[in-house]
């Protein structure tokens, strides 16, 4: 396996959305791709200091644009919520885990888009962020396969450029198996966060749902939160801003016109790459496993599909396009062909049979937006 990393995050409740298949559509943009040797990453993590709760949390609901108290008790002081990172990920001798007294964001994580982004900002202005992922879901439920909007190895890229949106302080992901929590009511989760995992709080969009069955909302969460000991805090959904944005059947219950990896799909199965960009709030990558086999000529690469480690839009001619090529990712422009079978990229300038590509297999990044 080329691609180390966390897996997209998924509720934790004992049920899905399934979604349907949207048809291809032709799509114009430009875009960028950027040539990388093989790699694997893994997401780092807390080390074994944890912050101890002088006095109750405080409760708090949040909204985009900052900050709303519920005082409920005292008034919370935080100490030494941060933490240095490590990489292993099981217990210390004393008890504490990588997350230990960092504040943890609550969510379904596929396609980290600006609503996720706005968790990770609210937990980075409490703490340290982290986003909580649950791995396993689809073995557990049986779903069909499906690639993710983001490639695993390309998860810990996208966090790290919120970097200065939170703070200076890059979310980092940690991972549960889902089959180890699927049955806890929402009191025994919230227990979890609290004296296994030990953090400090949490933070959930409006809509949450977690528990067996997705049984608990964001209220109950603030409740249990408070009566545990940790903070609670709720912000408003990231609306999508596109002006037929509710006119959007996404066939998801839930949909109220926030921001959602669902509509990220649907943009992309459109070609849609402007309203992509503006749903993630970067640029879509693509990443393809590729070697000097899919050369077609010194200037034209064709991977196939199997060869793509996440979502691809949908099948059209992308065109103003740049490649970027080595550590000075030297920009070239070129095209971009996504049909049925492969994806192409061309460029007029500079031989792609000059970089760094060989028999083995090598990480192809392309950038549409």
């Amino acid at each position: 396996m080329l691609c180390g990393g966390s897996r997209a995050l998924q509720h934790f409740s004992d049920y899905h959305h399934h979604h349907t298949s949207i048809g291809l559509g032709l799509g114009f943009c430009g875009a960028k791709i950027v040539l990388l040797s093989s790699f694997f990453l893994r997401p780092s993590s807390q080390a074994k200091a944890r912050s101890q709760l002088s006095h109750k949390l405080r409760r708090r609901i949040v909204s985009s644009s900052g900050f709303h108290y519920k005082t409920s008790g005292e008034t919370p002081i935080l100490h030494n919520c941060f933490s240095q990172r490590k990489d292993d990920p099981e217990l210390s001798a004393d008890g504490s885990t990588p997350v230990s007294g960092g504040i943890v964001a609550l969510g379904k994580f596929d396609a980290l888009h600006v609503g996720h982004r706005e968790l990770a900002i609210q937990a980075s202005r409490v703490g340290t962020p982290y986003l909580l992922s649950f791995v396993g879901m689809a073995e557990v439920f049986g779903w069909e396969p499906r690639a993710p909007i983001v490639a695993k190895c390309d998860r810990k890229r996208v966090l790290t450029s919120w970097d200065s949106y939170c703070g200076n302080k890059a979310p980092v992901e940690y991972e549960i198996e889902f089959a180890s929590v699927r049955h806890l009511t929402p009191r025994e989760f919230v227990e979890k966060l609290s004296k296994e995992l030990r953090v400090c709080g949490v933070v959930a969009g409006e809509n949450y749902r977690f528990g067996y069955k997705a049984s608990g909302d964001a209220s109950e969460l603030v409740r249990l939160c408070e009566e545990y000991g940790i903070g609670a805090y709720i912000i408003t959904s990231v609306m999508d801003k596109k002006q037929d944005s509710k006119k959007r059947d996404s066939g998801d219950s839930k949909d109220r016109g926030q921001v959602s990896s669902t509509r990220v799909r649907q943009a992309l199965a459109a070609g849609d790459m402007s309203y992509v960009s503006e749903l993630l709030g970067r640029a879509h990558r693509l990443i393809l496993q590729a070697n000097i086999r899919d050369m077609q000529s010194e200037r034209r690469i064709s991977v196939p599909r199997s060869s793509i480690l996440n979502l691809p839009p949908g099948n059209g001619v992308y065109k103003a396009c740049l490649v970027l090529v080595g550590d000075d990712e030297t920009s070239v422009p070129c095209n971009v062909v996504v049909d049925t079978s492969c994806i192409h990229v061309e460029t007029e300038e500079l031989r792609l049979c000059n970089s760094d590509l060989s028999q083995e297999l090598k990480l192809l990044s392309v950038e549409f937006g």
